[in-house]
């Protein structure tokens, strides 16, 4: 008898220290929920500055909801907002992945998730933010610049050739048209039906705002989301995921790819060295003009 509980006792202690070694989401005992974090201006691509695009966060939302033993999938959003299609794009792939998997999402706000960024945070079952998060901005904005007048004070003549009526709409460089504008605020009040029946569809009967308060394109602060049914409460992901999950919650963070084969994979091709660095001389206007442009997006929100 005594034999047999020594083989018992040295089975268990064998199987404790395996499972010591084994990374975190294969342990017994304890519930895992895999982290991944969507920050930055969603779709503004640049060869030295990406932007948030499908793309490049779909491997890590297949990873994270593929862990074995999740029981949740925790997002951290940190985003001003950006292209449309993309925000969607990511929304749509988070929610077919909660499908498929049959896994609640738990989105937790740091600074900002506004406009794209809140059109993400919607694929969560459920939003918590700080106090100081800013949420909302749900509209849709789109801006140029008037530069005709300079071109003349300097001397340039502005030469454009066109096959199209409306090719050179809203062009910089000539004197705004009325019909452009018109047309263009045509497609703005499209796209802003489409983001504010996905705000609906995904926040249901908690919203608790007016379309004419909550669909302008105004944000608000946390506790005041909240009171509009914009998010459902205050909580850090820490605490917040120890208190549904018990202390030894596991939260594995689901990172971009890295490392030997990742760098080899996307190598450029060999002797491509010299024409690597014209292109980025090439790209510095375009470089400046996105930090600026980026920049510019998170100023809004006085970040």
């Amino acid at each position: 008898m005594s034999e047999q509980i020594s083989d018992h006792a040295g089975r268990s202690g064998l199987l404790e220290r395996v499972q010591a070694v084994l990374p975190a989401r294969f342990r017994r005992g304890a519930a895992v929920v895999p982290v991944v974090r969507l920050a930055g201006v969603i779709g503004a691509v640049t060869p030295l500055r990406p932007g948030m695009t499908l793309s490049g966060v779909a491997k890590m939302l297949e990873r994270a909801f593929g862990t074995r033993n999740a029981k949740a999938v925790a997002l951290v959003i940190n985003s001003p907002g950006g292209s449309p299609v993309q925000s969607r794009q990511i929304y749509l792939r988070i929610r077919q992945l909660a499908a498929e998997k049959k896994l609640p999402v738990l989105v937790f706000v740091e600074d900002v998730a506004a406009s794209g960024g809140y059109m993400i945070a919607c694929a969560g079952d459920e939003i918590y933010c700080d106090p100081s998060s800013i949420l909302g901005s749900i509209g849709v904005v789109g801006g140029s610049f008037g530069l005709e007048g300079l071109i003349k004070k300097i001397g340039v003549e502005r030469r454009l050739y066109t096959a199209g009526s409306h090719k050179a709409m809203l062009d910089p460089f000539l004197p705004e048209n009325p019909d452009d504008v018109a047309r263009l605020k045509a497609i703005q009040r499209e796209i802003h039906a489409i983001f504010i029946t996905l705000v609906k569809q995904s926040r249901g009967s908690r919203l608790k705002g007016a379309d004419d308060m909550l669909f302008t394109g105004e944000y608000w602060a946390g506790d005041t989301a909240i009171g509009l049914g914009l998010a459902d409460g205050i909580g850090d992901i820490r605490s917040t995921l120890r208190a549904r999950y018990g202390d030894k919650v596991l939260t594995p963070v689901i990172a971009p790819a890295s490392g030997l084969l990742s760098g080899l994979l996307g190598r450029r091709a060999p002797g491509a060295g010299s024409l690597a660095a014209l292109d980025g001389l090439a790209a510095l206007p375009d470089e400046v003009i996105s930090a600026l442009e980026t920049r510019a997006i998170w100023a809004r929100f006085g970040l």
